[in-house]
This record gives C-alpha cells, structure tokens and sequence, in this order.
C-alpha cells in the first residue's frame, strides 16, 4: 500500500513539473457566460430511474412550476416547513397544507413515512422530481428534501405596503395547486 502511494505521489510531482508555471489559460472573451440568476432559473433534468419508486404521485410540467411559483410566495410570507423534522412536527400538530415531497431522495428510507403520515391526517401530498430545484424555490441554498405549504400559518413578518395584495395572489395559486393535487391518485399501494 505504501509504495503505491509514494508511485502516486511521484507521477503527480512529475505531471506538475511538466506543466509550465508561468502559462495561464484565459477564457474566450466571446464564449457566453452565465450568471448566477441565469443558473438558477436552469431546469435540472433526472431521469426516471434515479427516482425513487415511492415517487408517486409525480407532478408534471405544469403542476411543478405551479408548486414551485406557490413555494416561492409562501416562503416569502414566512408560510411555509421545510425539512423532515419541521414537516413532520407539523403534521403531528394537525397543521393543514400541501405537502411536497423531492422524488430523488436517497436513501428513500428518509422520507418514506412522510406519505403515510400526510394521508393519516388527510394532507395531500405530491413528489418533485428534483431536490435542488425543491430547495431552490423555498428560498434556500440547500436541496430540500420536503417542504409543507401551510397557509393558515401565523409568523412574524414584517409589514410593508401593498403585502395584502401578495397574499391573496398567493392564495389563489395555492387554492389551484391544493386542487389539482387532490385530485391525483395519492392511496398507497400494497
């Protein structure tokens, strides 16, 4: 094992010996750049296979970019759990919402309860095929790998002019998701 290293160590030395110090490569002043907003608004596309097989039921295309313009909105009104542990605290509390799941969680084992839990206490559900775009749309850096809408939801936030108008642009974009989810085949099959 140790000869193996010190080889290894060896080749690299020699491979940076090689390279001239001095030379640094620019970037081609006419090649397009892409900026952090142009980034975020990327669609990330996972293929069927690295979902998990509870991912069920799936939004499409539609119904997605409606969950992620509703997660927005919620989470700039302070409305909304994100992560395991704050979705399923809420659910136990009785809290009402719409509860949206990332389809490609791994291991799935992390958030295979949330479903049967959600369905108990009668909180439609619905997966997203993407934990980062999940993340992205609730405001946060991270992937997230479920986050609760829960309207009703009392925190504080600060009050600005015009903010009444916001809430009910949001609610009304909630009220569409809360029925077309429902209306997906969410029972569990065994």
């Amino acid at each position: 094992m140790t000869k193996e290293k010190k080889e290894k160590k060896k080749s690299e030395k020699t491979e940076t010996a090689e390279q001239p110090s001095g030379d640094i490569e620019m970037a081609d002043p006419d090649s397009p750049k892409k900026s952090k907003k142009e980034k975020s608004h990327e669609e990330t596309s996972i293929p069927i296979g690295e979902l998990s097989p509870i991912a069920h039921p799936l939004a499409q295309k539609k119904l997605l970019k409606k969950l992620h313009k509703t997660i927005k909105k919620a989470s700039k009104a302070r409305q909304v759990k994100r992560g395991v542990k704050e979705v399923v605290k809420g659910i136990r509390k009785g809290e009402k919402g719409l509860l949206v799941l990332a389809g490609d969680i791994n291991p799935m084992d992390i958030i295979s309860h949330l479903p049967v839990l959600s369905e108990e206490a009668n909180v439609p559900y619905v997966f997203v095929p993407s934990k980062e775009e999940l993340g992205q749309a609730s405001a946060t850096k991270r992937p997230t790998s479920c986050v609760m809408v829960c309207p009703g939801m009392k925190r504080k936030t600060r009050k600005k002019e015009g903010e009444e108008e916001k809430v009910e642009d949001y609610g009304e974009i909630y009220e569409e998701c809360y029925r077309e989810v429902e209306k997906l085949d969410t029972k569990l099959v065994f």
